[in-house]
């Protein structure tokens, strides 16, 4: 488990930005539940979160016209039961972080992993889920 220090300015960079934190198994299953879309990014201490990911992501969400109903977001090795929770409807995709998954009506439509992540710009990202928004918001 990380240490809240180092965790919170991460943190902070997407509910500042207004994404809702996913903090609990019950939370989690509640939000995916719901009608329409929820993009879930599991963030993530490693340098390709604060590189290219978290920009990536916020760069979509600023420059869409179609945006998902609900924007929210975990963080891996810190809200340890609700990223669990999160990987239980993730599956059969292994576990990731940094991660980004757009579902809609509860269910998973759009999904980029670590591996998509890394050595990607920030603008690749956001090219990525601006696609997966006009396709499914």
């Amino acid at each position: 488990m990380y240490p809240a220090e180092l965790v919170m300015p991460m943190k902070a960079e997407l509910t500042d930005n207004g994404f809702e934190e996913l903090l609990s198994p019950s939370k989690v299953d509640e939000v995916l539940a719901q009608k329409g879309t929820t993009l879930v990014m599991i963030n993530s201490v490693c340098g390709c979160s604060a590189g290219t990911a978290r920009p990536g992501v916020l760069m979509a969400v600023a420059t869409s016209e179609k945006k998902p109903d609900r924007l929210t977001t975990s963080f891996a090795g810190f809200d340890t039961d609700a990223v669990k929770q999160i990987r239980t409807h993730l599956m059969p995709y292994p576990p990731s972080s940094p991660a980004i998954a757009l579902f809609k009506d509860g269910q998973l439509v759009h999904f980029i992993e670590r591996h998509m992540i890394e050595g990607r710009s920030a603008q690749l990202i956001a090219t990525n889920l601006l696609a997966a928004f006009d396709e499914y918001c």
